[in-house]
């Protein structure tokens, strides 16, 4: 399975991706985190994900637990480390939104957690959304999903009235060669932009990101980066938040 550069190197025009991360909390610390790929503008051009004449309006959402159901005889087959590797990211779910009128295409990998220490496998799952979606451009093949590939992780964490996103490289090595082969695209991906929009049950009362941007309310603080600047560094969206009490 591709990283998600690999996804982008995949798409025929790259630069029609939008990533949003987003996230509500509650009261109680609770809440759901999402990450969402709009591939709107590559349908509208004809490159979506197996686009064609015959597509159809559909609003899917697709369970990782079955997902893991239907493959285990597959899955029985990796290391055992790759195995729970995949067992934890059973709570996600994949929504694919095609609309061929409306030329939208919406890719929507969510969880709803009791602690945002849950969502710590996010990205890994997001590498894996591919795998769940049969005959199309994201789809690499095989009967299991290969998790060995993330080069960038997220942690996130929520105590007492401050939240934090740390955005780390899992494999130098890998990051490197990665970004030593961008080089033909990287003015593409310039037009890709990556936005975190977090709300919180209270008014937000420092952030980290001096050029965020906050809701009337104060509840909602919204950040925007290019996308190959995330990739290059992803320390570029880390980011602390303290809450009023």
């Amino acid at each position: 399975m591709k990283t998600i550069l690999g996804i982008l190197l995949t798409a025929t025009l790259l630069m029609s991706c939008q990533f949003k991360e987003s996230m509500v909390m509650d009261e109680n610390g609770q809440g759901r985190i999402s990450v969402q790929i709009d591939l709107s503008e590559m349908m509208a051009f004809g490159g979506g994900l197996g686009a064609d004449s015959t597509m159809t309006k559909q609003d899917t959402i697709i369970a990782f637990k079955d997902f893991l159901i239907e493959k285990k005889d597959s899955i029985a087959t990796l290391p055992l480390a790759e195995q729970e590797n995949l067992k934890s990211l059973e709570n996600y779910n994949l929504r694919m939104f095609i609309d061929p009128e409306t030329e939208e295409m919406l890719m929507d990998l969510y969880l709803d957690f009791d602690d945002i220490s849950e969502a710590n496998d996010l990205f890994r799952g997001f590498e894996q959304a591919g795998s769940l979606i049969p005959g199309n451009a994201l789809s690499m093949g095989g009967d299991a999903p290969n998790s060995d590939d993330q080069v960038i992780g997220v942690r996130y964490d929520f105590v007492d009235n401050n939240f934090k996103r740390d955005s780390y490289i899992i494999d130098e090595v890998a990051h490197q060669t990665q970004m030593d082969s961008i080089g033909p695209v990287e003015a593409f991906l310039s037009g890709v932009e990556y936005t975190l929009e977090y709300t919180f049950p209270r008014k937000i009362k420092s952030a980290s990101i001096e050029d965020a941007t906050f809701s009337l309310d104060g509840k909602t603080i919204e950040v925007r980066r290019k996308f190959i600047d995330y990739m290059k560094n992803p320390d570029v969206l880390d980011l602390e938040v303290s809450l009023e009490n």
